[in-house]
């Protein structure tokens, strides 16, 4: 008689891919994109595109050169790792400062490590802060939003909003929610963002407990710090709708390499990044904490998945 061999529990199968999970993820990033195309045009496609190809070439090369491995580049990954990393750049960057933040965001921040589903960060904004402390200037030139710009290298500059706050100016909700302002391609329109948000949340891409653990501890500690000193810190509302808080909120924070597998491992995260980034927006030298505080996080995932271990077959 046939022996049967039996692998070892949980056996669950949902017909879910990699490929299917990041093509859900680069679908709800379309509105953003749209928004961001409309307000920088020709700045954005440019950029987009290049860190695109350039991490999708040197996840290539990479494999077929240097680790010896079948081309993983079907599973859309690096597509992701390109479009996100665009989202954290001005539209203006100059080309080769782009490919050489998708070489350190594919080459260091994720095959290094052996690929995905092994990189202790989030690649993307490995990417973003090598470029940041490597390029200050031309990383924090940021493009003036208009309509469609034909402009690319030589586009209008400005503050970007958490800028202009620290220097004192007022900016009106409505321009903040639909991206009338400046800076990355994931500062403008927040309404997009958060559309992107409740596709990933409708298709259970993402679960809701780190993105709404974040925007609520921002919420909650700006509300105490402006209540405190209103010149100190900006409302509650303007700090959620600036910056790179919703792209890190719903698109970044969310990878599931990179963030706790458990609800409680989650909450932690969130509420921590969302603390974070409220401190060095308010008290440190960079306006923007949002890629440092998950970074940070990031490395804290083995920590909390180790204090909050998964049970399979617990709800």
């Amino acid at each position: 008689m046939e022996k049967m061999i039996i692998s070892p529990s949980p056996h669950i199968f949902s017909g879910d891919t990699v490929q299917k999970r990041m093509r859900n993820v680069l679908i709800a990033l379309v509105p953003a994109y749209l928004a961001a195309l409309n307000y920088f045009g020709l700045g954005a496609l440019a950029v987009s595109l290049i860190s695109v190809a350039s991490c999708v070439t040197f996840e290539y090369l990479i494999n077929r050169f240097l680790l010896k491995r079948p081309c993983t580049i079907t599973d859309l990954s690096a597509v992701l790792t390109g479009l996100l990393l665009a989202f954290n750049l001005p539209s203006n960057l100059p080309w080769w400062i782009v490919i050489i933040g998708a070489l350190v965001a594919i080459g260091i921040g994720k095959m290094a490590y052996g690929g995905l589903g092994t990189n202790p960060f989030n690649p993307a904004l490995v990417g973003r802060v090598f470029l940041l402390i490597s390029f200050p200037a031309e990383m924090t030139t940021w493009p003036i939003a208009e309509k469609f710009s034909a402009h690319y290298m030589d586009a209008l500059t400005g503050a970007t909003p958490l800028a202009g706050i620290r220097a004192g100016e007022v900016y009106n909700y409505m321009d903040l929610l639909i991206g009338r302002i400046g800076g990355s391609m994931g500062e403008v329109s927040a309404i997009a963002l958060l559309a992107g948000g409740v596709f990933l949340i409708a298709t259970k891409t993402i679960r809701y407990i780190i993105p709404v653990s974040i925007l609520g501890t921002v919420a909650v500690f700006t509300a105490i710090l402006h209540a405190v000193d209103p010149t100190l810190c900006a409302d509650p509302l303007t700090h959620l709708l600036t910056g790179g808080l919703l792209l890190g909120a719903i698109f970044m924070a969310t990878d599931y390499v990179t963030s706790p597998m458990t609800p409680l491992g989650q909450l932690i995260y969130g509420v921590a990044i969302g603390l974070i980034t409220v401190l060095i927006r308010v008290f440190g030298i960079y306006p923007e904490g949002m890629s440092f505080a998950i970074l940070i996080m990031n490395a804290v995932t083995p920590l909390l998945n180790r204090l909050t271990p998964a049970r399979y077959g617990a709800k």
